[in-house]
């Protein structure tokens, strides 16, 4: 055999092709490598989506134990039928751990999802556990409000007076007032609401101080705060103690909400409805399936609440024909309610009601307000 007739001279001309190939594969597993990492890294968004709903007129399970969610007890009841939901928002992420892009890239293609920046949901320099902490004093406070919303409805009398829930550290307040202080007058005027503790502050200005009257562990104290000047976004000014308030009522009989691992404002107006159907013996729904949600004052007010399109889908998927929304959040409904859900807008707690016995007494549904 001549040198030229040797296999290795035959397998040369092979061997750059055979190469490129092998180069090709090794880029490609590579390029998958990278890809599985990029979308398992974590990115700056969270990702909401429809979460538990739970009939306020039903059961739950609390510590392996069923309790009704509205318990009542000193006051007579009735039997309820049909469904009151309450919806809530599943996160997918937190602030120390976004959601990973994966997540997000599928949630764009999916209309029951949103994806969200960390920054909206939790604000800078505020750890997931200071907002779950949050979240879990606006449920007490929510289902205080309705509480007080539907006994007032009802014509049951209420008690209450005002508190002091928060207190801003390095604020003119720090020291001189603390937490649970029951505020009784300002500059010896009576303080009934937050707006009005806001206007003797005003009134008062920074050049004095002013005399808080407070009952401290049931002990009348009186202290001095001299108001600060604040600064707000839009660049304007107001006088300031860095205190935040809110009501707290004396209710004639025991209203208990047994609902666990569910925070924020949002269930309140559907608290408010539950708790009217099972006092008032109306039979609010007669047997029909309705879902809603909204904040609510102790004055029956209705108020916006957010990741209503997720609260929609989840409604929808309970198995809902009806859906209380409130009108603040009807921009954000139109064009995002799911077929076979019929939305209708609501700014208190007497609309919430009009709607319910129209469904009741099948009488005409499109003399409702809805969303459009």
């Amino acid at each position: 055999m001549s040198l030229f007739e040797q296999p290795h001279i035959e397998q040369t001309s092979a061997d750059p092709q055979s190469r490129r190939r092998r180069t090709g594969w090794v880029f490609l597993l590579v390029a998958m490598v990278l890809l599985l990492v990029l979308a398992f890294a974590p990115s700056t968004y969270l990702v909401q989506q429809p979460g538990p709903v739970e009939n306020t007129l039903g059961t739950t399970m609390v510590n392996k134990k069923e309790l009704p969610i509205i318990e009542i007890n000193g006051a007579e009841t009735h039997p309820t039928t049909g469904n009151l939901d309450l919806l809530t928002v599943q996160l997918l992420g937190d602030r120390e751990r976004p959601a990973n892009w994966l997540n997000v890239i599928s949630a764009w293609f999916d209309r029951t999802r949103t994806v969200v920046p960390v920054d909206a949901v939790y604000p800078a320099g505020v750890t997931t556990d200071e907002r779950n902490q949050q979240n879990q004093q606006l449920m007490v406070g929510s289902q205080q409000d309705a509480i007080a919303a539907a006994l007032k409805h009802q014509g049951i009398p209420v008690q209450s007076h005002l508190r002091v829930t928060l207190i801003q550290g390095g604020s003119p307040a720090d020291g001189q007032l603390k937490v649970g202080d029951e505020v009784v007058s300002v500059n010896g005027v009576a303080m009934s609401t937050l707006d009005s503790v806001q206007k003797a502050v005003q009134d008062n200005g920074v050049d004095k101080a002013l005399t808080i009257d407070v009952l401290r562990d049931g002990k009348p104290i009186s202290v001095s705060v001299t108001p600060a000047l604040a600064t707000a976004q839009d660049g304007s000014t107001h006088a300031r103690i860095g205190i935040g308030t809110g009501e707290v009522f004396q209710f004639p009989f025991e209203v208990k909400i047994n609902l666990e691992d569910i925070g924020g404002p949002s269930a309140g107006m559907m608290f408010a409805l539950g708790i009217i159907d099972k006092l008032s013996g109306d039979d609010l729904t007669g047997g029909a399936h309705v879902a809603g949600t909204g904040t609510i004052d102790a004055n029956g007010t209705v108020g916006p609440i957010g990741g209503i399109r997720q609260k929609l889908f989840g409604a929808k998927g309970a198995g809902a024909t009806y859906f209380l929304a409130p009108a603040e959040n009807c921009n954000e409904v139109v064009g995002h309610v799911p077929s076979g859900l019929r939305v209708f807008k609501v700014s208190k707690l007497d609309d919430s009601l009009t709607v319910l016995k129209t469904i009741r007494e099948k009488a005409n549904l499109d003399a409702l307000p809805t969303c459009s």
